[in-house]
């Protein structure tokens, strides 16, 4: 059965990613001066989060695999809502 927790394993790491590449963006204040640096932040995790969840869908079950692409899907629009902010 170690196949099936590293499947559940790698799944944790992915949902994880996500939801702290969320909580950055969700941090951001807009009109800060940090913000370059703030979205600079949110791109790494967003890296990092996007690694994880290509690694967990090496061993992904059919079930875990659509959520997933679901989870690549937030974070690529949360890299696009957070780009066309730094052009205000």
């Amino acid at each position: 059965m170690p196949y099936h927790k590293d499947k559940q394993q790698a799944f944790q790491a992915a949902q994880q990613g996500t939801e702290q590449a969320r909580d950055v963006y969700e941090a951001i204040v807009r009109n800060d001066p940090n913000y370059g640096h703030d979205f600079k932040r949110l791109e790494n995790e967003v890296n990092e989060a996007m690694e994880q969840i290509n690694n967990a869908l090496e061993v992904a079950s059919e079930t875990q695999r659509p959520q997933l692409m679901q989870f690549q899907a937030d974070l690529q629009r949360l890299l696009q809502q957070g780009e066309g902010n730094t052009l205000e």
